[in-house]
Order: C-alpha cells, then structure tokens, then sequence
C-alpha cells in the first residue's frame, strides 16, 4: 500500500530538486511521445534543447532564445510577486495584448513623424495599458471582494476581442489592401524596436526582463515591500496584524504584474512580432505562469525557466521544421512540465510510505 504522510515542514531539498526532477520526466514523456509518433526521441532531444545552443547555428539560435526568453521572464516576475503574496494574477495575456495595443497606437498616432522621442513614449504607453488593465481585477478585488481570478482570466477575452477590432478596423492599415492588420511598424524606425547585436533580433525588452529580475531581487530582498509580500503569503494572519495593508498589497501586486505584461507587449509588437494582427498573442502570458513556478517564484530561478522554456519554443520550432513534428506534440511537451511540476511539488509536503497505515 502506498499513501502520504505529512512532513511536519516544507522540505527545502525537495524545493530545490522538484524543478529538475520535473524537467528530467518530461523528457522521459516527451521521447515517449516523439517514438509514438514515429521519431526518433533521442535526435528529437537533441533537436530541441542541443542544437539551440551548440549546433550548427547556435550564434543565431542564442540571440533568438534570449529574445523569446525576455516577454516569458518579464511577465513572470510581475505574477511572482503576486502569487507570492497570495494574489491570484491569472490575466497576465490580456494585460499583455492591451499593453501592445496602447503601445502600438500611440506610435501609429504619429506616423510618419519622426522623433526619437516616439519609441519611449510607446514604452510608457505600454506598460500604462497593462497597468490599467489590471486595476480593473485589481480594484474590484480590494472594494468589493471579487475573486480576482476569475475577473483576472474572463478579461482576457475581452482583451481578444479589442484586439481582433483594432486589426479589423481601429488601427487597420489604411494602405493594407483590405487585409487585416495594422501598419508593419518595423517599416517606421522611429517606432520600432531596434535591434542592439546585429544578427541577433536582441532588443531593448531583453535589457527590461534583466532590470526587472533585477528589480524584484532587491525588492524582495532589500525591501520592506517585499518583506510584507513573502509574510502575506506564509502567514496572512501575521501579516494582518503587523500592520500589513491587504488592499494596498493587492493593488500594489496588480500594478507590477499589469504593467510588466504591457511592456512585455509592447517589446514584442515593435520586435519580432512587427505589426498588431488577429493572431499577435501566442500565449505568453498563460505560459509565464509556468515559468514562475518552474522558477519557483525566484527572480533568478525566473530567469532560468524563462530560458529553459524558450528553448523549447525554439527547439520545437526547429523540430517541426527538420523532423516534422507536429506543432500539437510540442505544445503537449511543454504541458507536460507543468504537470510534472505539480506532480512532483507533492514531495515538498508529503512523504511517499509502503505499507500499511498504523493505528
């Protein structure tokens, strides 16, 4: 007989060893999968997390896990703090679309000036956008005590449905033929996003994912505001009572995380993504809840999930490509981490036993 018994404390080694655990199962699965499906799972493995980094075309690869990398790690580290403190952001890819869509028009309002002003106004623009969006669950979470995910999650249809109307109509390319879409603003220099290494695609969001790890390192650590987020999640009651502001920790969570995902919308528009279509948003914003946990809500494990997720973008990018793999695999693939993270997090709390229960 198999059953669980509770360990007295968290185990700080199972913490620590559950990402890697999980990670090593995934693989396991995932081969499983690629040979079910008739590919080799080893030239698979190495397809998607070898040749990225060391193959023929690494040099490009590294530049472009980096630029993958950047929207996943921005977004993450706003919804850690949150989910740190017991604040459920779970809209982050609506608050991403919006920050893009502010962003993008505010730069498209001025075309075809040119200023160098235009950029950085987009900057703010987009991470106002966010930011706004995620007062809404934000607000009426503190004054009416709404369950902030569910309000936090139906918004981002909403937000879908404001984007397919800004590229079908508010900002749809006037020049466009009749296409859906907004102006291709890598054409428009003063409101694109420009490239820092030449070959590379590494733009200024990459530079504002490692200010905002930065950021929440020292704000955790060095600061009295991340002291009350880590003491509102271990201990609320104890938080209550030294004086901690509920509502002021839920909004001041919000505004991080909303404004972080508009700036990581924003980066992508005037970046890789280039223009504002039906299709702009990939997910980012769902698949960063993965990275905050896979990272352990650290900003520094953040980073390195980022990273590891993006080379599963990527490598399953190239996977499909030189193998043919479907794109459903590698999406079940990168699901698969998520469940073997939760799975696994069981041995933080619990402990596995044989045999029978005693009396």
């Amino acid at each position: 007989m198999i059953r669980l018994e509770k360990r007295p404390e968290p185990s700080r080694g199972w913490t620590a060893l559950t990402p890697v655990l999980a990670v090593v199962l995934t693989m396991i699965a995932g081969g499983a999968l690629f040979a079910l499906l008739g590919k080799d799972p080893f030239v698979a493995m190495k397809t998607i997390f070898w040749d990225p980094i060391l193959g023929e075309y690494a040099f490009y690869y590294r530049g472009q896990l980096l630029v993958k990398a950047a929207p996943l790690v921005l977004i993450a580290v706003g919804l850690s703090l949150g989910f740190r403190a017991g604040v459920w952001n779970i809209g982050a890819e609506g608050q991403y679309i919006v920050g893009a869509l502010c962003g993008g028009a505010v730069g498209l309002a001025f075309y075809p000036a040119e200023g160098w002003y235009i950029f950085p106004l987009m900057v703010v623009a987009g991470a106002l956008g966010g930011w706004l969006w995620a007062m809404i669950p934000g607000i009426l979470k503190t004054r009416f005590n709404t369950n902030e995910i569910l309000v936090s999650l139906l918004l981002v249809y909403v937000a879908e449905q404001l984007l397919a109307a800004s590229a079908l109509r508010w900002l749809k390319n006037p020049e466009g033929q009749g296409f859906p879409g907004s102006r291709n603003l890598a054409q428009y220099p003063a409101a694109s996003n420009p490239e820092l290494i030449a070959g590379t695609g590494m733009h200024w969001g990459v530079v504002a994912a490692m200010i905002a790890v930065i950021f929440a390192y020292v704000l955790l650590n060095r600061h009295m505001t991340g002291f009350h987020i880590r003491l509102a999640g271990q201990a609320p009651r104890a938080a209550r009572f030294s004086g901690v502001s509920p509502s002021r920790l839920v909004l001041f969570c919000f505004s991080v995380s909303g404004a972080l995902a508009g700036l990581a919308g924003l980066f992508e528009l005037t970046g890789p993504a280039g223009q504002i279509s039906i299709d702009f948003n990939v997910g980012y914003g769902f698949t960063a809840i993965i990275v905050a946990f896979l990272g352990r809500l650290h900003p520094v494990g953040i980073l390195l999930a980022g990273l590891l997720m993006a080379l599963t973008y990527i490598g399953g990018e190239a996977a499909q490509s030189t193998l043919g793999l479907p794109a459903a695999a590698i999406q079940a693939f990168q699901g698969m981490l998520l469940f073997f993270l939760l799975a696994v997090d069981v041995l933080i709390n619990f402990r596995v036993r044989f045999g029978r229960a005693m009396a």
